[in-house]
């Protein structure tokens, strides 16, 4: 089997523009190129992959599982160019919804006074890897589970769990709440990068409704408008203050544990050192509890 990247970066092309006149155009070639690209990959897998016809294209069932496979391999092609080509300048830590919270600045100031000339960078990037899997970043802070071989991580801290809801609302006059006391309520959540589940409720208390956000900004309009509540960490919290939004402590809600993940096969060279300053951070080491995480937070909120 001769499977080629230039293949597997056709298909994806195809798939994520919808035609192949349209990939072509992204991909800069002709649309007979992706055509003929698309079919080589055909041949070499023994399978067709996707159904043609005159006004669109569609993932066969064998297809749908190799395009996943195709977009990890297109990842790890390019984290192996950017080894090789890019200068470390600064350490990039990326992150999906919230950084470290207030533990950001703490973190930041510490790695400054030991590398002035090393920034470390924190940026936003909403994905599952916080942007470790498009190259985005060195580092990324990850507050549900990262089932993915290819990265390794390290727990930094925990933190609580607060409730966001408008500050109109009956719920923002009680300094507490309980996740129980949402559940009449839309919840406000991001199933692909956010800490919230339906399972986090007992089971014959749920949520009335679901609506799915996909970013922080669109998941705090809609609690401020009062057309939803939230449930998320305690950094989401601290990081994004917003008129309208009044975050409560939620009490008996499991903590949520924060980590630090990177590229197994590629750690950064100044992974052990970002990992304890973390630590130091958030007032916490390995095999210990947090300190200081937690209710008192609740009061100079909302």
């Amino acid at each position: 089997m001769d499977v080629r990247v230039g293949q597997l970066r056709a298909l994806v092309a195809v798939v994520d523009a919808g035609t192949f006149t349209d990939a072509a155009a992204v991909l800069g070639v002709s649309q007979a190129a992706v055509s003929r690209s698309v079919g080589a990959l055909e041949q070499a897998l023994g399978t067709r992959v996707l159904q043609r016809t005159t006004r669109h294209v569609a993932l066969t069932p064998a297809g749908a599982r190799i395009v996943a496979q195709a977009r990890r391999i297109l990842e790890e092609v390019a984290h192996l160019q950017r080894i090789v080509t890019e200068p470390s300048t600064e350490v990039r830590v990326g992150y999906a919804w919230a950084a470290l919270g207030r533990h950001t600045r703490r973190l930041q100031k510490a790695w400054a006074a030991a590398h002035p000339r090393v920034p470390l960078v924190f940026v936003q990037v909403n994905d599952p890897t916080a942007g470790l899997s498009s190259g985005a970043a060195d580092l990324g802070v990850i507050r549900r589970a990262l089932d993915d071989p290819r990265f390794a991580t390290a727990e930094i801290g925990v933190e609580s769990r607060y409730a966001a809801v408008a500050t109109d609302s009956a719920l923002a006059r009680r300094r507490t709440l309980r996740v129980e006391d949402l559940s009449r309520c839309t919840v406000a959540m991001d199933s692909r990068n956010g800490t919230t589940t339906p399972q986090l409720w007992p089971p014959d208390s749920r949520p009335a409704s679901i609506r799915e956000t996909t970013a922080v900004d669109e998941w705090l309009t809609l609690i401020a408008a009062g057309q939803a509540v939230g449930i998320t960490a305690e950094a989401t919290a601290y990081q994004y203050p917003r008129p309208g939004v009044a975050y409560r402590v939620l009490r008996r809600a499991p903590t949520i544990s924060v980590r630090l993940a990177w590229w197994r096969d590629d750690p950064p060279d100044q992974l052990d050192e970002v990992v304890d300053l973390a630590r130091t951070a958030y007032g916490w080491s390995a095999g210990e509890g947090a300190q200081g995480v937690g209710e008192e937070a609740g009061d100079s909120l909302g």
